[in-house]
């Protein structure tokens, strides 16, 4: 089954991927894809409607992003937000200023209900409160076009051409922080895309199983299995695709949690796979000796990772794909077209230009963590799977900032898992989406007994999010973050100070590296 499609036209904006998260959930599949996208190709994948993001440029600025006066020909509905908006109102005739009043943050908007968007929206009272990012201002919407919502110093805070199906809004409806945003967005893709809400894992399993079964055909499959959830949810679904033509391989590179390798071998001992566990922590740990950096970290784990799956693949038999549990917040950070690389992901920046496989296979590329794990209940995956703590490949390698050793590996296995266990004592892992701890390279004087320390800070981590795209830290209690506190430095070596991370994503990533 072919999903209905809407495409968000990417031009630079901070929340491009989260334009995409609310359009899936209203149940329309939704893909991001550059400005520069030919418009030949966006007209071929029969879109139901186009999203222009917002951006930091300005319209009038000839080195700024703009696109093809054609596009607003298609008939194709059209939304544009911020810049989106400003890019319309400008490439159709309207006029494009410097704001004598900027607008950030929340600002009181208000709606006219006959709107087109606005007036289907029976929830949408006539004034509510939006959230406002910009330096610029349409001061004048082009011929054909009406206002439908202002703010005190922005007269164009929405505007339409019903007729030709374009619509605009100035302020940002995908963020929490705009009242009624989300259901803005819902009545765009149905009410005027059209949109029947047929994007749901249900759909999305049946077909991602026959598109596997036909790829693969007769050929052997191996997977990496890492044991966190994406790669066993991708497991799941590839056993269901191919059966016995799939054989697991664990790599085992010596960056795991305490006792973590032992876990994931008795987490999939009964599964009706063929599962191979390889102990490669040597190999891993020497090709890291006196790396730093976490760019070449990454890379470097990334490549020894693929020849270790092409040593096994050899020891099988000929083995035609490789699959990997890559989800879309990894593609996205490590970096796609003009896009900023945020840090390239093991599975994909990371990967090297040579690899001995017919084809990557990965089932789950275009998922968000949330909809992963809705597809990992679909498909039958038990809740401590589907749940687990997410970890990232390269492991602790990530989270020892500079050079990583093995005393440093030692330190941060019993540190982390004491701030785990502090976490599930207060019944707080379904609520927090990622925790762990970070071997820091700073050391500081302490005072233990009567003598002087001088040991490593260890920093402490836990975000709350659903789709890893964006994060804000958890607010732990203090007295568990005590607990924590006391235990790590009382229980573990070369520990004496404690450090807990308020930095939410963005500014900052997820992981320290």
């Amino acid at each position: 089954m072919k999903n209905e499609l809407v495409i968000v036209l990417d031009f630079g904006g901070q929340y491009n991927q989260l334009i995409a998260r609310r359009v899936r959930e209203c149940g329309v599949y939704c893909e991001v894809r550059s400005y520069k996208t030919p418009l030949s190709e966006i007209k071929e994948l029969q879109p139901k409607g186009i999203i222009f993001t917002g951006g930091p440029n300005s319209v009038y600025d000839p080195a700024s992003p703009h696109i093809g006066k054609e596009i607003f020909e298609f008939g194709i509905p059209i939304l544009g937000i911020c810049y989106g908006a400003q890019l319309m109102a400008y490439a159709l005739g309207g006029t494009v200023e410097t704001c004598k009043v900027s607008e950030y943050g929340k600002t009181e908007t208000f709606y006219d209900k006959s709107g087109a968007i606005f007036g289907a929206v029976s929830e949408l009272p006539d004034r509510a409160v939006s959230w406002m990012s910009h330096t610029d201002y349409v001061a004048k919407v082009p011929e054909g076009f009406r206002i439908t919502a202002h703010t005190k110093d922005c007269p164009a805070a929405g505007f339409e051409n019903a007729d030709k199906k374009l619509y605009a809004v100035q302020f940002h409806p995908e963020v929490n922080h705009t009242q009624h945003g989300i259901i803005i967005i819902d009545s765009f893709v149905h009410n005027i895309c059209g949109c029947k809400s047929e994007w749901n894992m249900k759909n999305y399993a049946k077909t991602a199983i026959e598109q596997v079964r036909e790829k693969v055909g007769n050929g052997k499959v191996l997977l990496a299995l890492s044991g966190g959830v994406d790669s066993s949810v991708a497991c799941a679904l590839l056993s269901k695709a191919v059966g016995d033509q799939l054989t697991c391989v664990f790599v085992d590179h010596g960056f795991m949690r305490k006792n973590e390798g032992d876990e994931v071998e008795a987490a999939f001992k009964d599964w009706n796979v063929n599962f191979i566990r390889v102990d490669a922590s040597e190999r891993f740990i020497s090709r890291l000796e006196g790396v730093s950096d976490p760019e070449t970290k990454r890379k470097t784990i990334g490549e020894e990772f693929i020849r270790v799956f092409e040593a096994e693949a050899k020891k099988i038999g000929k083995v035609d794909f490789l699959v990997q549990g890559t989800i879309y917040p990894d593609v996205i950070e490590s970096g796609t077209g003009d896009a900023a690389v945020i840090k390239s992901h093991h599975n994909v920046g990371g990967l090297p230009a040579c690899v001995d496989f017919k084809e990557i296979i990965e089932p789950l590329r275009m998922l968000f963590k949330d909809e992963v794990r809705n597809l990992g209940t679909e498909l039958g995956l038990p809740d401590y799977l589907v749940w687990r703590q997410p970890f990232p490949g390269p492991g602790l390698a990530i989270r020892i900032i500079g050079e990583i050793t093995r005393e440093k590996l030692d330190i941060l296995r019993d540190a982390d898992l004491i701030f785990r266990e502090e976490i599930a004592n207060a019944h707080l892992e379904r609520e927090i989406g990622q925790y762990f701890a970070v071997l820091t390279n700073n050391r500081s004087v302490g005072v233990m007994g009567d003598g002087r320390t001088y040991d490593y800070t260890l920093a402490l981590r836990a975000v709350t999010t659903s789709d890893f795209m964006t994060a804000d830290f958890a607010r732990i209690p203090y007295e568990v973050l005590e607990k924590a506190s006391v235990r790590i430095v009382n229980e573990v070596k070369n520990i004496n100070r404690i450090c807990y991370d308020i930095t939410s994503k963005p500014p900052a990533t997820i992981e320290w590296e």
